[in-house]
């Protein structure tokens, strides 16, 4: 089985341009491919993770990844799968997003001398004459093929920058300098980014000849990538300074039992003999899938031993022992007491527990939040000083524990 026949059987492949020519690129390693990351945050989260690991799966193949990152971009903003336009960034912020991305990308494709490679299309947007871009790019375009695609048929309604308009021909650009600078042959992408990614296609194959050597393929990864990274806390991140190792390895090992094996497939490095194996486990071991997807995401984003350690305090915490020495935790200062107490809903808000008081009182009067596995009844309680000195345990709902802890003077 080659890597295409693979990808295909993990699920990740939606659509293609050229399936024979692109079956025999990637099976001979002889993509080039970019994916592209606009950043948006400092750190990337698990909506990128399916492509993160499908850049290594490539790599590992004897392909070459272009890592894509969109500091030019980023002054626009992607309107695909949005309702209303990105908040600007200034170009301290965006530098400042680019670096954090590399360094967590190193975790997972090798950079260096004919091996991957990472660009910023900031080094060539930025420089672009408006007049040349009109008359050279946008004669390719029409408006009534842009007004069709997908990713500007939902902000329609609700208006649609000309700011916005522009992404589409500076992605489908940034595919035409990439080809001709970089060799690039291949783009890669989500569900949701197919029409930005045949403008690329379709620009190259004009500029330079039907026989222009440029593939296009979409992978299920932003659409499924977000809703895997969305939570009750907002988005998971990779860095451990933002998701710590232990909240990360809980995040996969409470993902929905219908999603285990979808998840097994598409992120996991499992041999898929083992992964048909696995599928034909009866449903009493669905823990012992969810337990396999956690160590292995956790292992691939912050090592074998985080991965470890999340894992056996994992089962200390749901075992009743007394080990929560990974488990997330808030300190608390003096100045955020009152009368030498804090109140639960100053509690949760502190730990970040609740996205807003009215998301707590919900909690609290359904029965959904306990201190030191004490059901908390009342929106009046209150936490002591002298319990916070010694940790107080919450828990929210049945899988979400936090420890706070009052910071000695």
């Amino acid at each position: 089985m080659g890597i295409y026949e693979e990808l295909q059987a993990r699920g990740l492949i939606a659509q293609v341009t050229d399936e024979p020519e692109i079956r025999e690129l990637i099976n001979n390693g002889g993509a080039r491919f970019y994916i592209g990351f606009d950043p948006t945050a400092d750190s990337l989260h698990v909506g990128h993770f399916m492509a993160l690991c499908l850049m290594k799966r490539l790599q590992m193949a004897g392909n070459k990844p272009v890592v894509l990152i969109g500091g030019g971009t980023g002054f626009v903003g992607d309107p695909s799968g949005r309702t209303d336009m990105r908040s600007m960034m200034t170009p301290e912020i965006i530098q400042h997003n680019c670096a954090c991305f590399k360094t967590q990308m190193e975790r997972f494709i090798e950079f260096g001398e004919d091996k991957a490679i990472m660009v910023n299309n900031a080094d060539w947007l930025l420089k672009l004459n408006y007049i040349e871009l009109l008359r050279d790019v946008g004669a390719c375009f029409t408006v009534n093929n842009m007004l069709r695609a997908e990713c500007y048929k939902q902000r329609m309604e609700k208006g649609l920058s000309f700011l916005e308009f522009n992404y589409m021909i500076m992605q489908a650009y940034d595919f035409l300098y990439l080809h001709d600078h970089y060799g690039c042959n291949m783009q890669f992408g989500g569900d949701d980014q197919w029409s930005n990614m045949l403008a690329g296609t379709e620009l190259i194959r004009k500029k330079d000849g039907d026989d222009a050597y440029a593939m296009t393929i979409t992978l299920l990864l932003n659409s499924e990538g977000k809703k895997m990274g969305k939570t009750a806390k907002g988005a998971v991140w990779l860095d451990p300074d933002k998701t710590t190792p232990f909240e990360f390895y809980q995040y996969w090992r409470n993902v929905a039992d219908e999603d285990v094996m979808k998840c097994i497939r598409m992120l996991t490095f499992l041999p898929l003999s083992q992964i048909e194996e696995m599928d034909r486990w009866d449903d009493s071991r669905i823990n012992e899938k969810k337990e396999i997807l956690a160590c292995e995401l956790t292992a691939l984003v912050h090592g074998e031993a985080a991965a470890q350690n999340a894992k056996e305090a994992s089962h200390a915490l749901f075992a009743g022992g007394g080990d929560d020495s990974h488990m997330p935790t808030t300190e608390l200062t003096g100045g955020q007491l009152t009368d030498g107490a804090i109140g639960i809903m100053e509690l949760l808000t502190a730990c970040k527990l609740i996205p807003s008081r009215s998301e707590g009182r919900r909690l609290i009067q359904q029965g959904g939040i306990s201190i030191d596995e004490e059901r908390v009844d009342s929106l009046d309680h209150k936490i002591s000083a002298e319990s916070l000195k010694k940790g107080v345990k919450i828990r929210k709902g049945k899988k979400v524990y936090h420890k706070a802890v009052l910071k000695e003077d």
